[in-house]
């Protein structure tokens, strides 16, 4: 196993900044973060081959694409399962993970097993989603869905510590 990764206040400064615009040029990064361009480069480098960078994506405005795409819908969704036992709960993480719709999975406590975000392009789309995911699997016992009507706040940004 290799070593845990250390970071430094420069690190930090880069995965904030990043976190905010993974599509900033290099250049532009160093320049924000007060490094050379090839110390950013080799940098940023590091922090993705240690995995603490995971993938860049778009985020996509939900409200502008419902005018070409339609809404659809966003659900939360808790699950319970009869057994909670560790091969049955990594069977129902390998059971959702292939689905596009199911945006976000969490295995969570006290309560329900996991709780799911979901986006369906319709109420028969959710419907398919929910008898391959739920009704055709035995260990769920129980499923409660929650209709988002407004998305008030999104974020993927994860608090960093700021340097003293």
């Amino acid at each position: 196993m290799p070593p845990p990764i250390t970071l430094d206040a420069t690190d930090l400064l880069l995965l904030a900044q990043l976190q905010q615009d993974a599509a900033l040029a290099n250049q532009s990064l160093a320049e924000r973060v007060h490094i050379s361009p090839p110390t950013c480069l080799r940098r940023v480098k590091r922090l993705r081959d240690a995995g603490l960078i995971e993938r860049d994506i778009a985020v996509l405005s939900v409200d502008k694409l419902a005018s070409v795409v339609g809404h659809g819908l966003c659900a939360i969704v808790e699950i319970t399962l009869d057994r909670q036992d560790q091969a049955a709960l990594e069977a129902f993480e390998r059971k959702v993970a292939p689905e596009d719709a199911v945006q976000q999975c969490y295995r969570v406590s006290p309560g329900p097993d996991f709780c799911l975000v979901v986006h369906a392009r319709d109420m028969p789309d959710y419907l398919a989603l929910t008898q391959r995911l739920f009704t055709a699997d035995a260990n769920v016992r129980n499923v409660k869905t929650y209709f988002s009507i407004k998305r008030s706040k999104f974020g993927a940004r994860l608090p960093l510590p700021t340097a003293n």
